[in-house]
């Protein structure tokens, strides 16, 4: 929490800086029609993916950078950021207080150790089996029905998503097993092709079985560049584009997601995840804070242990047991640095083959 500050406080802080994201990043971004859908055609200012928050990089960085119209002022707290986002959080107790807390399970041990350089991660190398436990690529788990408020419903043993990492005295919830299996068909040409389809499952399940009917839905780390401008696009916005591309002649008609966010303690217009089941940065972060690496905050203050893990439940925790793991500030900052990261200027948009691809890519409304 920020000295002397109350956490409301902090939050209208952190809602003042997304504020600023809305005006000054969306300056000058123009990347629908009227119509609501993308431009089949490539203009001069199709290279600029962000507007005037696109920045000109290439290579291992090209996704760490701020915002190009960043204020230098803010440039301060976007490193700050950068560090919480990117080193690694301890078993508690330790005398590295500002970032104990890690577990009792987890999947990784920082934000960066699944998205690596702000980029995506990656599912296991299938050509060399599963030698390792995967860290960029985690399984979420639910059972058939819903939450309190509509979400999926956990399984009862191994709650929402699987942890296969723990911290030392407690047990793992298990390892994640994975093969392929080749599925053989052809394209709309004739042309034959094969693809590996992946299949998972668990092995070494330390809390006994899971739910008989338990789903499971893999999900790899997405990039993260230019999540603060998703944020800024208002709600309505994205309402108003689902109806219109409703009202086209074409097989992909998407709807709104109405999804419950905890930061504000209201229902909401998802717009984050693999199926767009999180509002707002704030609710993405702490849920993953939480989620994958055990780190509690003011919006989710309980460990995710269930009433079958009874180590877990025991385990000691970060901050010496009086407070979230993550202060106030501390988190604030992190979502900063992930609402100014500057989307990557397109390269070779002007390419015949660049074109072309574009064009499809409108036609199949992606």
């Amino acid at each position: 929490m920020l000295r002397g500050a109350s956490p409301h406080l902090a939050k209208r802080r952190l809602r003042a800086g997304l504020a600023w994201l809305a005006v000054a990043g969306l300056a000058g971004l123009a990347l629908w029609t009227h119509a609501g859908v993308a431009q089949d055609s490539a203009t001069p200012d199709d290279e600029k993916t962000g507007g005037d928050t696109t920045v000109f990089a290439t290579g291992h960085n090209a996704f760490s950078f701020p915002l190009a119209n960043l204020p230098d002022e803010e440039r301060t707290r976007f490193v700050i950021g950068n560090s919480f986002f990117k080193r690694n959080w301890v078993q508690a107790p330790s005398s590295t207080t500002a970032r104990d807390g890690l577990g009792p399970h987890f999947i990784a041990r920082s934000c960066g150790g699944c998205h690596v350089q702000d980029g995506r991660g990656a599912p296991p190398d299938f050509t060399r089996g599963l030698s390792e436990q995967p860290v960029g690529l985690l399984l979420r788990l639910s059972i058939p029905g819903k939450d309190a408020h509509g979400g999926p419903r956990p399984d009862p043993v191994y709650g929402d998503q699987f942890s296969n990492f723990a911290i030392q005295g407690v047990m793992p919830e298990g390892q994640i097993s994975l093969r392929y299996e080749t599925v053989h068909g052809k394209f709309a040409d004739g042309t034959p092709y094969q693809l590996q389809k992946p299949r998972y499952g668990f092995s070494k399940l330390n809390y006994g079985a899971m739910a008989k009917d338990v789903m499971l839905s893999p999900r790899v780390a997405p990039q993260m560049a230019g999540v603060g401008l998703l944020e800024a696009i208002p709600e309505a916005e994205i309402v108003r584009n689902a109806q219109e591309q409703a009202a086209l002649d074409g097989p992909v008609r998407g709807t709104v997601n109405q999804v419950w966010d905890a930061p504000t303690q209201q229902m909401r217009v998802g717009r984050f995840g693999w199926k767009a089941n999180v509002a707002t940065l704030a609710h993405q972060t702490g849920g993953a804070f939480l989620g994958d690496m055990g780190i509690t905050s003011s919006f989710f203050p309980n460990e995710t242990c269930t009433p079958a893990q009874k180590d877990c439940l025991a385990a000691p925790r970060g901050a010496q047991g009086k407070a979230p793991e993550i202060d106030e500030k501390t988190f604030n900052d992190v979502v900063f640095y992930e609402s100014t990261l500057a989307p990557a200027a397109r390269r070779n948009p002007g390419d015949a083959q660049v074109i072309q691809g574009q064009k499809l890519f409108a036609q199949a409304q992606c």
